[in-house]
């Protein structure tokens, strides 16, 4: 018999549970309820088991607590980054994770910031201190204190922080410290057994697992064109930004950071900054304190390539990146790229779709040279580019001016793709950054398949095909062999700002 000691110290005397013969002499199972004297046998097998795992890597993960004082400042309406649980203003949005106390500026979004706190996780990579986790996490914080898993607390400071890939880099004072290694990005295959350890709810180590869903996604709520996210079923929720994401040998793949809900809570879909891209930002934090990126200066459809698009530039599939606009002097200009050009290729890493190409670019240093593939009039050809540092004053395709009403001066009636076009105006054209030769007003649209394609009064047709058109004639010019049924790909500055290729087909309606 054994004793058990109550919460009150009263001693109870309870019988150790023994199999009890039966009348054949056959030992007979334990009651329900009684405890076997010796373990049983696990009725499932072949199950992973990440207890190993754990007990190795759990000393290295570490809960971030940020204090943030009340500040002064002007918010518009808030951007993705700035979601988090209980902001219902945009459904089914990438979320970032903040703490239970965590206050946003005042009503209005005018004013001081209340004092507040936020929480996130992340982890040693280096034995004398050096911490990971988010930017997200940290921004905006006046102190950052770092918990071990022992419970030991220190206060950090901020070696340097990069919002493009949500990366930030802590040091603590430390010697001899548990510290996590990192796996070969490269390696992360969709289906393979994923980990995550962090603080979700302040609740620090919690251990979830499941599977990568996904490599290479992208995020079009903010601005992280340059992080080829790994996405996971692995449960994620407020507190476990900036904490590990590991394979099945403890190694780091990842920083985990948001999730896609509509409720703000997990849903299923979670999303890691790849450790590859990290490593690439700490290594730039180490050494200058901030992070450099390489430019090619191309905008490109963000939407990809339609069949139709494919169909009018005479591609064989929807595979690449549709160059619509060149920054004047930029090394895509140098190198000989042109509007209309379609990158299927950088440093022969194959683009598929466009979210391809902004981080194999932006993760090189300036200067590096890189070769570029595109498919130019029916083949393919290569372009040896040497990479700019990144400006986001010189990127193109940003917001332009609108143009305007056209001038009363050099019209058109409708034309084979119905649409009546206008000359512009020098005035207009400066407005625009367009020189004397470039653009044909929209003054009327009377088809149908150009308002499918979203044209509208006020837009700007800077091409026909590959093609500069810079009057209503010369648009005239280049449309009369175009006959019913045949595709046309216009090049368009959009009333709302940024340029695109346009695919039309008369006749179509």
């Amino acid at each position: 018999m054994i004793l058990l000691a109550s919460a009150a110290t009263t001693a109870v005397v309870l019988p150790i549970a023994t199999a009890q013969p039966s009348p054949d002499g056959v030992a007979a199972a334990p009651l329900a309820g009684q405890a076997t004297a010796v373990p049983a046998q696990p009725l499932v097998s072949g199950l992973p088991d990440f207890t190993r795992l754990v007990e190795q890597v759990g000393p290295a993960v570490v809960k971030i607590d940020t204090t943030m004082g009340g500040r002064s400042a002007a918010r518009g309406a808030q951007s993705p980054d700035d979601a988090f649980p209980g902001d219902e203003q945009i459904p089914e949005i990438f979320r970032r994770f903040f703490g239970p106390g965590f206050q946003m500026p005042g009503p209005g979004g005018q004013g001081p910031a209340p004092r507040g706190r936020a929480m996130g996780t992340g982890f040693l990579i280096s034995e004398d201190g050096y911490v990971l986790t988010n930017h997200h996490v940290i921004d905006r914080a006046d102190e950052v204190k770092v918990t071990l898993s022992n419970l030991r607390e220190y206060t950090a400071k901020v070696v340097g922080s990069d919002e493009r890939s949500d990366v930030a880099l802590l040091k603590i004072d430390g010697k001899g410290l548990p510290v996590l290694r990192t796996a070969n990005g490269s390696a992360v295959k969709p289906g393979q057994w994923a980990v995550a350890i962090g603080s979700p709810f302040g609740l620090e180590q919690s251990v979830t697992a499941g599977i990568v869903s996904a490599v290479g996604r992208s995020n079009p709520y903010a601005n992280q064109q340059y992080v080829p996210f790994i996405q996971t079923d692995v449960a994620i929720n407020q507190g476990n930004s900036g904490g590990p994401l590991l394979n099945t040998a403890g190694e780091v793949i990842g920083i985990n950071s948001q999730i896609f809900s509509n409720s703000g809570g997990y849903m299923g879909v979670s999303f890691a900054i790849p450790i590859d891209v990290a490593m690439n930002v700490v290594e730039q934090l180490k050494q200058t304190g901030r992070v450099q990126r390489g430019q090619l200066g191309v905008q490109f459809q963000a939407t990809g390539i339609t069949s139709e698009q494919a169909r009018g530039f005479g591609l064989p599939d929807t595979l690449g990146a549709l160059v619509s606009e060149v920054v004047p002097g930029s090394p895509a200009e140098k190198a000989g790229i042109e509007p209309g050009d379609v990158i299927r290729s950088a440093d022969g890493v194959a683009i598929r779709q466009p979210s391809d190409l902004p981080p194999i670019v932006g993760n090189k240093v300036p200067g590096t040279k890189m070769r570029i593939g595109v498919f130019r009039e029916g083949r393919e050809r290569t372009f040896d580019v040497t990479l700019s540092e990144l400006d986001d004053s010189a990127v193109a395709g940003g917001p332009a001016p609108r143009p305007g009403a056209p001038s009363n001066g050099g019209g058109t009636g409708a034309n084979v793709l119905g649409l009546a076009t206008q000359d512009l105006t020098d005035a207009q054209r400066r407005q625009l950054g367009l020189d004397a030769r470039e653009g044909v007003g929209i003054a009327r649209v009377e088809g149908l398949a150009a308002r499918e394609a979203g044209l509208a009064p006020g837009d700007v047709i800077l091409r026909v095909g590959r093609t500069p058109v810079g009057s209503a004639a010369a648009l005239e010019r280049e449309l009369r062999s175009v006959e019913l049924g045949e595709t046309v790909m216009l090049l368009v500055r959009s009333r709302a700002g940024g340029s695109r290729f346009v695919a039309i087909t008369p006749g179509e309606e």
